[in-house]
């Protein structure tokens, strides 16, 4: 089974240069600074006409936590519905409840908003009270895949709970190794988790420069980051250059 590079990228331009330096697909979002909030119609619709690979969108209303109220999750909804009509390949998703679990319910909305596309439970899964439960809970309303980094701060920290999440799916749900991956950990961490997916994001980005497309000196704003094909061609390089399984 090959495995699947997934970039995560905060704007149109870094989805160009991912799909340019190889990725399988690209999580799109907006705000990556607060962990990443739902980007734009536009912007949702001009990735999924102009890239070839499949573009996945995150899901997110705010910054902040993952316990939404009614009014939020109606907004969710139709964020789904509205990527999945403009042709997303998959929506990227993640409620919980009060208690730390899977909100199974409010969840299970928004999986039935999003088909046929694929769903992705994003990190969320991080800050559950019981991992081993949630996997169980996520497969049980249909979830395709998680990304996880084993409830540590990196992947490689959590590389034994990413282990047994991988045992405990069973090919029921695929779980996807990301947070703080670095190209130089890619090889170590899908060798001793058994991922079959990876997620990078600032590992293949670079501060924008005078050759980045919407940059001018003139500029009073901070500068951004921008992912760079270069990069991402490394890790596609690493992936190849593994023992196949």
């Amino acid at each position: 089974m090959p495995i699947t590079v997934e970039i995560c990228v905060g704007d149109l331009e870094s989805a160009i240069a991912a799909e340019a330096g190889g990725a399988d697909r690209v999580e799109l979002c907006d705000n990556l600074d607060v962990g990443g909030t739902t980007p734009s119609l536009g912007t949702i619709a001009e990735a999924c006409r102009s890239l070839r690979i499949p573009v996945h969108v995150l899901i997110r209303p705010r910054a902040g936590g993952f316990v939404y109220s009614d009014r939020e999750l109606s907004a969710m909804q139709r964020d789904v519905e509205t990527a999945r009509d403009l042709g997303a390949a998959g929506v990227v998703i993640g409620v919980l409840d009060r208690l730390g679990r899977v909100d199974r319910d409010r969840n299970a909305v928004l999986v039935e908003a999003a088909r046929p596309i694929s769903i992705t439970f994003h990190k969320a899964i991080d800050q559950t009270l019981d991992p081993i439960e949630a996997i169980e809970d996520l497969i049980a309303i249909g979830v395709d895949r998680v990304l996880s980094s084993g409830r540590q701060p990196s992947a490689l920290e959590g590389v034994g709970m990413l282990s047994r999440m991988v045992e405990l799916a069973e090919g029921r749900l695929r779980v996807m190794a990301g947070g703080r991956l670095t190209i130089e950990h890619l090889s170590a961490i899908i060798r001793e988790s058994g991922v079959r997916e990876v997620h990078l994001g600032s590992a293949v980005s670079r501060m924008v420069d005078a050759n980045d497309p919407g940059y001018s000196p003139h500029d009073d704003g901070p500068l951004w980051r921008r992912t760079d094909p270069g990069l991402v061609r490394r890790v596609v390089e690493v992936i190849r250059g593994l023992p196949s399984t």
